[in-house]
């Protein structure tokens, strides 16, 4: 156990590499709610969050969640996030947990003035349970009466898992088909009990922050504090699909445009490792020589079974080209290669 946003969180429960492959192969069960809950509502709701985040909100169907970016004047993160349309003029954010007073602090704060619209922090509403892999939805349908199967992805639908009120979306931070839960908090232990039973049959494995943080890797999903914070712009980060340039003004949209026309001078690429070396965040990057970027993650992966990482590196270098990185003052080939590192098979 480690404190972790204020909670204290488990790190493994039977260990990474056993939690990591039971969610590649069958299902494990994740305990998040120290993530953020922040609503926003009112007559203008709509127009604040156009102007506040960087993907298009007015396209949003009710029941849709689609991932966006907060962004500074710079183009950079103040976190990156879930939008849920829960109605006309309600939403719900769901931010990263060591950023949820800062975040509340900036829409609050952010909403022009003159717009009718509020910002509330109701994360102590909220307990929230993920159960990620492909027998995810066997697991889950039968304790709840909303048809799963008709959920799209990063999609939501209300109604009750194991007797209580819920929100149920289809969505995850493993590279995996799966759910995300949410219940008040007094529900949790039920919620998560009643999930723990349902996954006998496919052994089932509760999982911690540890493969949470491998299988997100092999998936080439940013993790906030490592490859992406307010020193890093959206197409640094290449993450120009959550931006929606026909949207018109929005915070960061000036910055954006200005470096997408010079050409952005740094992003971020993934990695493999050619020798025998495991690269960490915050290892130094080295070009013919020189000093170039930065590791921002790194692991051994229990899947896939290679040394993988994400870096920062001079636009110029492409999927193919060699990296050094320096671990503990030895230098270790490295290849640039496409991310993500893993994708699912798409069911037939």
């Amino acid at each position: 156990m480690v404190p972790f946003g204020g909670w204290e969180m488990p790190v493994e429960y039977t260990g990474i590499t056993d939690e990591h492959l039971a969610v590649r192969t069958r299902a494990g069960l994740f305990a998040v709610s120290p993530m953020g809950e922040i609503e926003v509502a009112r007559r203008d709701a709509l127009a604040a969050l156009q102007h506040l985040t960087s993907n298009h909100c007015t396209k949003l169907q009710l029941g849709q969640a689609p991932y966006a970016a907060l962004t500074t004047p710079q183009g950079t993160f103040v976190d990156d996030l879930l939008v849920y349309r829960l109605a006309p003029d309600h939403f719900l954010l769901v931010v990263n947990a060591s950023n949820i007073e800062k975040d509340y602090a900036w829409i609050a704060g952010g909403v022009p003035q003159g717009l009718d619209a509020v910002a509330v922090n109701t994360s102590s509403r909220y307990a929230l349970i993920a159960v990620q892999g492909p027998a995810a939805r066997e697991v889950l349908q039968p304790l709840t009466g909303v048809e799963l199967a008709s959920i799209k992805y990063y999609w939501f639908a209300t109604g009750e898992v194991a007797g209580v009120r819920a929100t149920v979306s289809r969505t995850g931070y493993t590279g995996e088909d799966g759910f995300e839960v949410f219940v008040a908090p007094q529900y949790a232990e039920r919620v998560w009990d009643a999930l723990l039973d349902a996954g006998r049959p496919v052994d089932l494995r509760p999982a911690g922050l540890g493969a949470r943080d491998t299988l997100r890797l092999e998936a080439g999903m940013r993790l906030y504090g490592n490859d992406i914070d307010d020193t890093t712009t959206v197409l640094e980060a290449d993450l120009e699909w959550i931006v929606a340039w026909n949207k018109g003004e929005f915070v960061g949209r000036e910055a954006l445009a200005a470096q997408k026309a010079a050409g952005v001078p740094r992003r971020l690429v993934g990695f493999e490792m050619v020798d025998r070396a495991i690269a960490r965040h915050g290892y130094r990057v080295f070009v013919d020589g020189a000093d170039a970027g930065v590791v921002t993650s790194g692991t051994q992966t229990p899947f896939l079974k290679k040394a993988i990482g994400m870096a920062y590196v001079p636009a110029g270098l492409s999927t193919g080209d060699e990296l050094e990185i320096d671990i503990r003052n030895r230098r270790a080939r490295a290849r640039i290669v496409p991310l993500p590192f893993y994708k699912r098979p798409r069911k037939k």
